[in-house]
């Protein structure tokens, strides 16, 4: 049996404390001592040590309007690091920037019109404004493989050529990882919209195409080749599904026949894993709103025996840049945390 060293058993402590003041924002070591279960002999030693690691540091105290001494608040050192999220669309990319507790310090827009990675490399540069970047995550409309982490051949994707990966992290000399941009969406709704408290859903992306993400236990589940979701190479009674919700079809179909042919693209996924809960995505499936996901259930009941909610995303903003930079955040906390 292994038992863990003096060293890791630090690193374990540290970062259980600083994902506390992550979660909770400020706290005092009493605080700490009562959330983490360590001793107050521990906690007081792990403060030191992430203060002198430029992790934490003092915000103001607690306890002023009562007699006795006041405790410390401790917080994260925000600046300590800084993340980069990126959504690549056909016409544009996005990028945000925001420091190591998730605040957004900067973000810039730009059309996509030329060579992919320097425009990515431009747009990061632009948002971050002078601060040196650590991580930095993107979002594209295309299939990663999962073994290089480099974008597999994408027609969709604007000035893409191969060795993608490797560019970026040339231009912008930080780690980089490319993601499919419906995964990433999928990871914004699970923190913060529709699925949030839910591990097992199925999202549907339906805007310029369609697309969809496989959440299980909390995480994408990407595929041998980083090809799952990709339901658009499908068939359906009514036809080929990429054919069946394109932008210009979607104009001219009624909310029943919207709702019978999301039906089709949903169907195969709810009967093969069963998850529960469809998430509907993208500017067709926020449109539609409550009506398309109640039309959308009545139709899955009729053809699964299995129960599934359907809802409309709940995400505000922009959910793939969101989930970048969730994703991002998880690379530089690692890093600057540590892991044990």
């Amino acid at each position: 049996m292994r038992t863990a060293t003096p060293r890791t058993a630090r690193v374990i402590n540290d970062r259980l404390a600083l994902d506390l003041l992550l979660e909770q924002g400020p706290l005092t070591a009493p605080q700490l001592k009562t959330l983490t279960g360590l001793s107050r002999p521990t906690v007081s030693d792990l403060i030191e040590r992430l203060q002198a690691g430029g992790l934490v540091e003092v915000h103001g105290e607690t306890g002023g309007d009562r007699r006795g001494p006041n405790a410390k608040l401790y917080r994260i050192v925000a600046g300590r690091a800084h993340v980069a999220g990126v959504g690549v669309r056909r016409d544009s990319i996005s990028a945000t920037v925001a420091d190591l507790t998730g605040v957004t310090v900067g973000a810039r827009v730009r059309e996509a019109d030329g060579d992919l990675a320097g425009l990515v490399a431009a747009a990061v540069a632009e948002a971050a404004d002078g601060r040196t970047v650590d991580a930095v995550a993107v979002g594209l409309p295309g299939v990663v493989d999962p073994h290089t982490g480099d974008l597999l051949e994408a027609r969709m994707v604007p000035g893409w050529r191969p060795g993608l990966l490797g560019h970026l992290r040339d231009l912008l000399g930080a780690p980089v990882l490319l993601e499919n941009e419906v995964n990433l969406a999928a990871l914004a709704e699970h923190r913060e919209g529709a699925a949030a408290g839910c591990d097992d859903f199925i999202m549907l992306w339906l805007d310029e195409g369609v697309g969809s993400a496989v959440v299980l236990g909390g995480r994408p589940r990407r595929g041998a080749s980083g090809g799952a979701g990709e339901i658009g190479f499908l068939g359906s009674p009514l036809g080929a599904i990429c054919a069946l919700l394109t932008r210009e079809e979607v104009a001219r179909l009624d909310l029943g026949e919207l709702a019978r042919r999301v039906v089709q693209a949903a169907f195969p996924g709810v009967a093969v894993m069963d998850p529960g809960l469809v998430v509907l995505a993208g500017d067709t499936g926020r449109e539609g709103g409550r009506e398309l996901a109640d039309l959308v259930a009545d139709g899955l009941a009729a053809l699964a025996p299995v129960p599934t909610e359907v809802r409309v995303t709940a995400v505000e903003g922009d959910p793939v840049v969101k989930g970048a930079v969730e994703t991002a955040l998880s690379m530089a906390r690692d890093a600057v945390f540590g892991t044990p």
